[in-house]
């Protein structure tokens, strides 16, 4: 936060043209060493040491995966909705998520048969579920602020009438998770570290984050690419079915 309201913020590219600042450094530098302290025996796998091989990283049955600094262009923006992003991650699977945004000072948690929870501003810890969707409500989609694709303008189309809430970073599907957004389509490029966390914490909370074949997302593949990826409640056919047939 010291250097997010810095006017001389330092920004450097890198080398596919995305933005590095001072700030995600040093986030990966605190982080490190935090979870160094809480086991030195799991692997780190962050945004910032990303040119790890697999032929190492495949021998990795538990470790931690994490963006220091979720939504960089966000924090350049100076709008708020950046984040923090640690997972643990479990034979490819994650089973802890902590994504936690501190200009607006809310924290998402979860763990694998611990359930999901938000905290905001200090107040009261509160458990959070996914939306129970009917058949007459308006659905929620959540979008990003910065990525678009037509793709899924064409989508939502098929939707008839929908509400669009556009959001930064992991945030996005944190917001499925707290029942605010009922889906959030992402065709488009996104790597591991974007989602571990907040995938966690929307799996504990009813959720499921899957691909255009209805399995999940893992972690630690050769490519650390994401594939086009669907976040929705996991009881929600009607927007499974928009999802088929859309394939």
């Amino acid at each position: 936060m010291r250097i997010y309201h810095q006017s001389d913020n330092e920004i450097v590219y890198k080398a596919d043209n995305s933005p590095l600042t001072e700030a995600d450094l040093a986030s990966d530098r605190l982080i490190t060493q935090g979870l160094t302290k809480i086991n030195q025996d799991w692997p780190i796998l962050s945004e910032e040491s990303a040119d790890i091989p697999y032929d190492r990283r495949s021998s990795w049955h538990r470790f931690w995966l994490v963006d220091p600094l979720d939504g960089t262009k966000e924090f350049i923006k100076r709008n708020d909705e950046f984040t923090v992003n640690i997972a643990l991650i479990e034979n490819g699977c994650p089973v802890l998520g902590v994504v936690h945004a501190p200009a607006l000072e809310i924290c998402f948690y979860g763990a694998k048969g611990a359930g999901a929870y938000v905290e905001r501003n200090n107040l009261p810890v509160r458990r959070i579920f996914v939306a129970d969707m009917k058949e007459q409500d308006t659905v929620k989609v959540v979008a990003s602020r910065s990525h678009r694709d037509d793709r899924i303008t064409v989508m939502l189309d098929r939707l008839g009438g929908y509400e669009c809430i556009r959001m930064g970073s992991s945030l996005k599907i944190c917001l499925v998770a707290e029942g605010i957004a009922h889906f959030y389509p992402r065709l488009g490029p996104t790597m591991e570290w974007d989602t571990a966390a907040a995938h966690a914490v929307v799996n504990e909370a009813g959720g499921r984050v899957c691909q255009w074949s209805g399995a999940e997302l893992i972690y630690n593949k050769p490519d650390l690419h994401n594939p086009d990826f669907f976040v929705l409640a996991e009881n929600n056919q009607s927007l499974r079915m928009l999802i088929n047939d859309f394939k």
